[in-house]
């Protein structure tokens, strides 16, 4: 029998639902049946409780499932029959009027959106490449003396410099009161690395041991302490001790520290090439992928289901309520989040990943098993053990299908800079790990 789609909007359709009501009254009573070999009522022996007692006691919400099912089945043939991919869960509502001996219903929902692809030679994309030079590599060996320096007293009178080892007592105070976490003794911190706000860190360079200041601070709006963000204190520091930082030379007794295999300067140069170059690979990866789909959302043409919008924004609202209560925000749960603020990004998800699909499904993009294990293997090639790594993700469907995303994505970008005018621009190491 064909089944009548109506058209309401551009991706929003309506069928007439009808199932025979001798079909649920049959499955009502196999399932009471099967409910009364079972229940347990007081003043019956098991299995011996009258149909009719059953009936009364569970005979509504086993027919409210039946019914559930049954139009769920009825909706489920409906559109299989009538060749539609549906968005969403569907509203559906009982009709009056139904012909005797059936139960009507309508189902309203929408459908899968045709996606349009433009003309990919005319899209413009800008690839970006950069290379790990020497002077990335003296960095990282400069964070790794760093990591392994040691601290020696200065001498009397020497004042605390950038680098410095510093410990202080100091006392906060917000309209003349102490605040919670404002007061500490031989409290240590490393100046002008970030470790204290910019004013702590000022106020304290250029002091000597045995100096005292008070100076005043502004807690920014967004500070994670709630009471003192926005606030202005005045803090009283005094300095005790002052220790100048002594870093190891880099020589094989430093190198054999860090576990370098071959144990001289030249192994830990190539090693930590080796780890800046896979690095600057997943980050190229990264921003010329993001370009490719900027690229990409740009030549499509599609109408956007609003049930999958409406789910992204739940989705991008769970996140961020999980990523207030990981800052240990109070009620995170319950916090009152705008949801129109998510639509943007919750669009331009559903738009990417539905023009991605349509590319994928078209051009045969999809991640092969070479190329999945081939990645598996490179994300475990950093770690000490990576046949540990391997088999950490070929155990959990979930981490592999995570890893076949990744690869599909990356399929897309090589597919797509194939066909556009790209223009090539190198970076330099800095730039590309600092806009990562």
């Amino acid at each position: 029998m064909a089944v009548n789609v109506e058209t309401l909007e551009k991706l929003e359709r309506k069928i007439t639902l009808s199932v025979p009501l001798s079909s649920i009254q049959s499955e009502v009573d196999a399932r009471l049946k099967k409910v009364a070999r079972t229940v347990k009522m007081d003043g019956f022996r098991p299995g011996k409780v009258p149909m009719s007692v059953v009936a009364q006691r569970y005979g509504y919400s086993v027919q409210y499932e039946v019914l559930n099912d049954k139009v769920g089945e009825a909706f489920a043939a409906a559109v299989n029959e009538a060749d539609l991919r549906v968005a969403g869960q569907p509203k559906i509502s009982e009709k009056e009027g139904a012909p005797e001996g059936e139960a009507q219903f309508e189902a309203v929902f929408e459908v899968m959106p045709e996606v349009k692809i433009g003309d990919l030679t005319a899209a413009e994309v800008e690839k970006l490449s950069a290379e790990v030079d020497d002077a990335a590599i003296d960095k990282t060996v400069d964070i790794l003396r760093k990591q392994r320096r040691t601290f020696t007293e200065r001498a009397a009178g020497e004042a605390a410099a950038d680098g410095d080892r510093v410990t202080v007592d100091f006392e906060g105070k917000i309209d003349g009161e102490t605040f919670a976490g404002g007061k500490a003794e031989d409290f240590q911190f490393l100046v002008g690395e970030g470790q204290m706000l910019k004013e702590f860190e000022d106020a304290t360079r250029g002091m000597k041991a045995g100096e005292s200041k008070t100076f005043p601070l502004a807690f920014p709006a967004d500070y994670h302490g709630e009471d003192v963000a926005g606030k202005t204190a005045d803090f009283l520091v005094t300095v005790k001790k002052v220790e100048a930082p002594n870093l190891p030379e880099v020589n094989e007794e430093f190198v054999k520290t860090l576990g370098v295999e071959g144990g001289s300067v030249a192994a830990l140069r190539d090693d930590i090439k080796k780890n800046l170059e896979r690095e600057v690979k997943f980050r190229v990866q990264g921003r010329n992928k993001q370009a490719v789909m900027d690229a990409l959302v740009s030549v499509a043409e599609l109408d956007l289901p609003k049930a999958s919008v409406q789910a992204e924004v739940g989705r991008l609202l769970e996140g961020a309520r999980a990523e207030l209560q990981q800052r240990g925000i109070k009620d995170a749960a319950k916090a009152e989040i705008p949801e129109d603020i998510f639509l943007p990004q919750a669009e331009r998800r559903v738009r990417l990943g539905l023009v991605v699909a349509e590319l994928v499904k078209t051009n045969n993009l999809q991640a092969t098993t070479e190329q999945i294990k081939a990645h598996v293997e490179e994300l475990a090639s950093s770690y000490e053990k990576p046949e540990d790594v391997v088999r950490w993700y070929f155990g959990d469907r979930n981490r592999l299908a995570e890893v076949e995303a990744v690869v599909i994505e990356n399929n897309v970008t090589d597919f797509v800079l194939g066909k556009a005018k790209v223009t090539d621009k190198a970076v330099s190491f800095d730039e590309l790990m600092g806009q990562a």
